[in-house]
């Protein structure tokens, strides 16, 4: 069994993706409004993203803008990526944490690093090193 989670945006969800794609690899698929069927979508909202894909082997992560007008970002979830690598871990923290913001980062009892930050897009990320036997 998998599980994916799939995320929303406010209209940035291409440049999002577009940044994802810079830190994990991977190949990118956007399928906008205008890849629809005539009237399918209402004019003002063509350009905005209805489905994106972000897939590297197993893994996959998915997104859309939201159509609806009172967006609001994710609050109560966190995307968690991990690795066996600690620089790995550390880079790609970094990286999601720039333009955003940290809530915590360092080592635990259960791993040699383990941060939560919010993206700059507003996406809450947990990224952690899978390690065992950490003491």
């Amino acid at each position: 069994m998998a599980f994916h989670p799939y995320l929303y945006f406010g209209g940035n969800c291409r440049e999002a993706f577009t940044r994802y794609q810079e830190i994990f690899g991977g190949e990118l698929i956007l399928m906008t409004g205008a890849d629809a069927p005539p009237g399918a979508v209402p004019g003002d909202k063509v350009d905005l993203v209805m489905h994106a894909s972000l897939i590297d082997g197993d893994a996959l992560l998915m997104a859309s803008d939201s159509y609806d007008d009172g967006f609001d970002p994710a609050s109560a979830m966190q995307v968690h990526f991990s690795t066996h690598s600690l620089e790995q871990a550390t880079t790609v923290f970094a990286q999601l944490a720039e333009g955003g913001s940290i809530i915590g980062q360092g080592e635990e009892f259960w791993t040699p690093f383990f941060g939560q930050c919010v993206d700059r897009f507003g996406i809450p990320w947990q990224v952690s090193v899978e390690a065992e036997n950490h003491a």
